[in-house]
């Protein structure tokens, strides 16, 4: 999937492209195409001191280009290349914000890139949040001919918001329109509200370069990370311009290159159905995604679909491949059907042939590796219920305390019944706290105390659900993983102390069975760090004679569930476990009604995940198979 280098090439080059519009290179992880971004623009500057002429930058400011400063400030170091000749131009910036404001873009560059780096102070150029209203045309309009008196952007970057937008250029914005204030879409504000802590606090307007600012750079790089993008930029790549989608513009210009990762590509028709852009590589996973393709657009079960449908419907090479649909159609029945298990651990004295899971050991070893303090409930309570009631040894191992998740009036409730409790002593420690909780600033970051007992909140709430379902105290483990305990959204990388605690639990419990999650959507990264932690931990103990024996399932359903085609385990639920599921997650009180990071979708948690877990059943029903009350799916990770 990766390519070497982001080399400009017309759209729809090849058959493979023919459906995009944009110039669009994929890679398998987004540290692999921050390297080569941030090698573009260096490499850039390096040529335009060769000349003795500046370089304009326009900069990006969110998640998507830190990997990318990351990598030129590393560049800067090692490689000693100085940027004494780039002149910067910011794309944004909300108004009105201070800029020391923590969520300033102003704060976000020095942060992540200009303290760094031996820019000079004076070739820096943000557009101001501390302006008064009657000074914001007068900037705008010395913000452009600044622009054009140094020749105008060299290289922009750009991510990609959720609603299309780049910079702050909403739905709606004119290809002609220039540097000025806009008013935000509810949904960028939405997507804000996490790092502002909560949606009102969010200024409602911004100032943004224009979508013909933008348009008049020499050559833009846009990039988009992870699954929760992937449908804006289908639509970005496939779709005709409009003005709804600002991204679309872009597929004028003539230097414009589209940079994603693995899962954002996802939705493009060239990986989503390759069999509708040229030949297809049809391994077993392939299969089973077009015939699961192929029921939903013929709205027919597996044993129902014809010769006709697979020639109608661009998979007569699979047929040719295969020999009949009828063959076809039953093995791909049998297939879906093997996945579906009620013995998640495994079904003792049984045929397990054909089962997702080994009958044996009996009972097994199991440990449940949650995030946060509960994703185990959300994403799969049905399951852990199952294997705690059919005999196993559980395990829930809470990797990260889940305290920012904890909003400022929780805490003070809490806090504020243990002062009511004991009231008639005199606690320094409960006043302080309860001082520091009512005076606190929006943007300011909590004190190692508050952060205690936050985290104790969760604690507390974890352990009222897992007691609920029937494990022992001591079954339950609160890590509270070191990358996790900042305070902020942002989190530090995962360093060695996070992978050897991991490692150390897994070799002490020995288990036969690890679940983890595989949910990367989440809005604040910690799920994918989590899962990367597993992963290393797993490989540092490969030489163990325990994990030979170990299987990892992945489990989703917080943020997104697996494709059908993706499933290895499916695990069945009753309508009273359904009932039990989500009594298990109302415990975790403080993650319901108004959760701080509930990402795109506006669902409580338990809505999303029965829901969610509804429809994974329906999906089985529609091909054919057995009709449940919901389904809670997983995938094994062979490490």
């Amino acid at each position: 999937m990766a390519k070497n280098n982001l080399k400009y090439q017309s759209p729809g080059i090849n058959e493979e492209t023919r459906f995009e519009k944009l110039h669009t290179v994929t890679f398998e992880n987004s540290n692999e195409a921050s390297i080569l971004i941030a090698r573009e623009i260096c490499d850039l500057i390096k040529s335009k001191q060769e000349k003795k002429k500046n370089c304009v930058i326009g900069f990006a400011t969110g998640s998507s280009p830190t990997k990318v400063y990351q990598e030129i400030i590393r560049i800067h170091k090692e490689e000693s290349l100085s940027f004494y000749n780039v002149i910067a131009f910011n794309l944004d910036e909300y108004y009105p914000i201070e800029k020391d404001d923590n969520n300033s873009y102003h704060h976000f560059m020095n942060e992540n890139l200009f303290d760094h780096i031996d820019i000079p102070k004076e070739n820096i150029n943000i557009p101001s949040g501390e302006i008064s209203e009657k000074e914001i045309k007068k900037f705008c309009s010395s913000y452009e001919k600044k622009i054009d008196k140094n020749g105008g952007i060299d290289i922009q970057l750009l991510g990609i918001g959720r609603t299309g937008h780049i910079g702050f250029n909403e739905p709606g914005s004119h290809f002609n329109s220039i540097t000025r204030l806009i008013t935000l879409d509810h949904t960028t504000r939405f997507d804000a509200s996490k790092s502002f802590n909560g949606i009102e606090n969010v200024p409602s307007k911004a100032l943004t370069m224009g979508i013909r600012t933008i348009f008049n750079s020499k050559r833009i790089i846009m990039m988009a990370w992870g699954i929760q993008k992937s449908h804006i930029v289908k639509k970005s790549v496939e779709n005709n311009i409009t003005s709804l989608i600002p991204t679309t513009y872009l597929q004028n210009h003539k230097n414009t290159t589209l940079v994603l990762d693995k899962e954002c590509s996802s939705e493009l028709t060239r990986f989503k159905t390759p069999w509708l852009v040229g030949p297809c590589d049809w391994s077993d996973v392939m299969k089973r995604k077009a015939i699961v393709w192929l029921c939903e657009i013929t709205e027919k079960s597996i044993l129902k679909l014809t010769d006709e449908d697979y020639n109608k419907n661009g998979l007569s090479d699979l047929l040719a491949l295969e020999g009949s649909s009828y063959e076809l159609n039953i093995k791909m029945f049998n297939h879906f059907q093997n996945t579906i298990s009620g013995w998640p651990g495994g079904k003792p004295n049984s045929d397990d042939s054909t089962r997702p899971e080994r009958k044996n050991p009996n009972p097994k070893r199991v440990i449940i590796f949650s995030p946060h303090p509960d994703d185990d409930v959300i994403s799969m309570g049905g399951t852990f219920d199952r294997l705690v009631s059919q005999g196993h040894e559980v395990h829930i191992a809470y990797q990260a305390s889940g305290n920012v998740a904890v909003s400022d009036h929780d805490a003070l409730k809490f806090i504020e019944v243990s002062s009511d409790m004991f009231a008639g002593d005199s606690n320094s420690k409960i006043k302080s706290l309860i001082k520091e909780l009512k005076n606190k600033k929006p943007d300011k970051i909590d004190s190692p105390e508050v952060r205690q007992l936050k985290g104790f909140i969760r604690k507390r709430e974890a352990i009222a659900a897992t007691r609920y379902i029937g494990i022992p105290d001591s079954n339950t483990h609160f890590m509270n993983l070191p990358f996790y305990e900042t305070g902020r959204i942002k989190k530090n990388p995962p360093s060695k102390k996070d992978i050897l605690m991991t490692a150390s639990l897994i070799n002490k419990i020995k288990p036969h069975q690890i679940y983890a999650a595989g949910d990367l959507e989440d809005p604040h990264g910690t799920h994918k760090v989590c899962l990367d932690i597993v992963f290393e931990a797993l490989e540092s103990l490969k030489g163990e004679k325990f994990i030979k024996d170990c299987w990892l399932w992945l489990y989703r359903g917080a943020w997104l569930e697996w494709d059908i085609h993706e499933i290895d385990m499916a695990v069945p639920m009753s309508p009273a476990q359904v009932l039990r599921k989500r009594k298990a997650i109302f415990f975790h009180q403080t993650q319901k009604d108004g959760v701080m990071f509930q990402g795109q979708d506006l669902r409580e948690f338990w809505v999303r995940a029965e829901e969610r877990n509804n429809e994974t059943a329906e999906k089985y029903k529609k091909m054919g198979l057995a009709e449940y009350a919901a389904i809670e799916s997983f995938k094994r990770h062979y490490y």
